[in-house]
C-alpha cells in the first residue's frame, strides 16, 4: 500500500512539474482592451503569431469593438515588417472590406501594391505576381488619380514593367538558343514597352550562388556541356527528325509521289 501511495505521489509531482512548464491556460471572456493590449505586447516582442491569436480573440468576443480597425491595420503592417506579405494582404483586405473609409481604403490599396512589390526579390521567380502588381498599380492610378501616393506607385510600376520586360527577354533568349524563332519572337513582342531603351538597361545582378545555376539570363556556365538535341516535345521545332525505318525505307512526300508498279 505504501508503494502505491509513493507511486501516486511521484505521478502527481511529475504532472505538476510539466504543467508549470507549459504555456498559459487558454483565456476567454476578457474585455476588448485586454485583448488589444496583449496583441500590442506580442507585436512589440516580435511574436506576430501570438498577436494573431489575441486578434482572433478580440474579433471573436467583441465583433463590434472600435479597437478592431486599428488592430487590423497594426497586424497588416506588422506582417509586412516581417516580410509575410500574403498575411499582409489578408489583413488589408479585411480592413478594406469591414472598417476603412474612402481615404483609409486608398491607403490600404497602396499598401497592398507595396506588399506585392516587396514580395518580388527576383522577378524571374513569379511571373504571375509581377502581372498582378502591374494590374493593381494601374487600377490604383485609375481609381485615385489625385492620390498623394501616385509618385510612389509610378516608381513601383516602372520597376515592375522593367522586370516583366527583362523576364520576357530572358525567355526569348532561351528560345533563341533552342532554335525556336517563332516562340522567341512571341515573347519578345509580348507586353513590349517602347519607352525602354535596352542599351541603357542593366540586368539585375544575382547573388553568386544563384548565378552559378542561372547565369545572367542570357547564358549559363554549364551551357557548353549540354548536348545539342532536337526537342521531341514541341512540334514547332525548326529541325526535322528523320526516323530510321527498316530496310532504309524512305517516306514519300508530296514532291515525291509513291511509284505505282
Amino acid at each position: 500500500m505504501q508503494k502505491i501511495n509513493k507511486f501516486i505521489l511521484v505521478i502527481i509531482a511529475f504532472v505538476t512539474l510539466f504543467s508549470a512548464c507549459t504555456k498559459d491556460v487558454s483565456e476567454y471572456n476578457k474585455p476588448a482592451i485586454y485583448w488589444y493590449s496583449q496583441m500590442i505586447k506580442a507585436v512589440a516582442n516580435g511574436d506576430v503569431e501570438l498577436a494573431d491569436d489575441y486578434y482572433s480573440s478580440l474579433k471573436g468576443e467583441h465583433i463590434g469593438s472600435p479597437l478592431l480597425p486599428e488592430a487590423t491595420l497594426i497586424l497588416a503592417l506588422s506582417h509586412m515588417y516581417y516580410e509575410e506579405y500574403l498575411l499582409t494582404e489578408y489583413f488589408l483586405d479585411e480592413y478594406t472590406k469591414r472598417y476603412a473609409t474612402l481615404n483609409q481604403k486608398e491607403e490600404a490599396d497602396f499598401l497592398k501594391i507595396k506588399a506585392k512589390y516587396m514580395a518580388l526579390p527576383s522577378p524571374r521567380r513569379d511571373q504571375a505576381l509581377v502581372s498582378d502588381g502591374i494590374k493593381a498599380g494601374e487600377k490604383f492610378k485609375k481609381d485615385y488619380p489625385n492620390s498623394m501616393y501616385i509618385a510612389f506607385v509610378d516608381t513601383m510600376l516602372i520597376q515592375l514593367y522593367l522586370g516583366e520586360a527583362v523576364l520576357n527577354e530572358t525567355i526569348s533568349d532561351l528560345y533563341d538558343r533552342l532554335g525556336k524563332p517563332k516562340a522567341a519572337a512571341h515573347y519578345r513582342n509580348t507586353n513590349s514597352q517602347p519607352w525602354i531603351v535596352w542599351n541603357d538597361v542593366n540586368r539585375a545582378d544575382s547573388s553568386w550562388f544563384r548565378a552559378m545555376f542561372e547565369g545572367d539570363g542570357t547564358q549559363s556556365w554549364y551551357g557548353d556541356y549540354v548536348p545539342d538535341t532536337v526537342s521531341v516535345v514541341s512540334r514547332n521545332s525548326n529541325k526535322k527528325i528523320e526516323p530510321n525505318l527498316p530496310n532504309q525505307q524512305k517516306i514519300p512526300t508530296k514532291e515525291e509521289p509513291r511509284e505505282v508498279k
